[in-house]
C-alpha cells in the first residue's frame, strides 16, 4: 500500500522496513498478510483501519499474537512522496515503544 522510499526512509534512519512488493506479498489477502508479518516479526502499516483492527483482534480472541499494526489514517497521512517523511517521523517516533498485540494509530509529528 506505500511506496519503496517510505521503507527507504525507515531503513535511513535505522528501522528495518519492507514493502509487501518487496516481499514477494502482492496480493495477498490482509489476513495473509498480518500472518507473514506476525510469522516473520514485522510489525504492519496500513490505512485499512476497519479490516486490520477487526483481523488483529481476531487473532487475539485465538489465542495468536501479531508484533503490532500501526494505522497512518488517510485523513492524516498522504501516501504519496511529500507524506513520507511525516509517515517516517510517526513510526520513528513509536520505535522504541512496545507493541505486540497492539493497534496503534499514528499521530502527526510536531513542526
Amino acid at each position: 500500500m506505500y511506496p519503496q522510499a517510505l521503507a527507504e526512509a525507515l531503513r535511513a534512519g535505522g528501522i528495518e522496513a519492507s514493502t509487501v512488493a518487496e516481499r514477494g506479498l502482492a496480493g495477498r489477502s490482509d489476513p495473509e498478510l498480518l500472518a507473514t508479518a506476525a510469522a516473520e516479526g514485522y510489525v504492519l502499516l496500513s490505512e485499512n483501519v476497519s479490516d486490520f483492527a477487526r483481523i488483529a483482534a481476531e487473532r487475539l480472541t485465538a489465542g495468536e499474537h501479531h508484533p503490532g499494526v500501526l494505522i497512518a489514517l488517510s485523513s492524516r497521512f498522504s501516501r504519496r512522496l511529500g507524506g513520507i517523511p511525516k509517515i517516517a517521523a510517526a513510526i520513528r517516533s513509536l520505535a522504541e515503544d512496545e507493541l505486540e498485540d497492539r493497534l496503534v494509530y499514528l499521530e502527526q509529528p510536531p513542526e
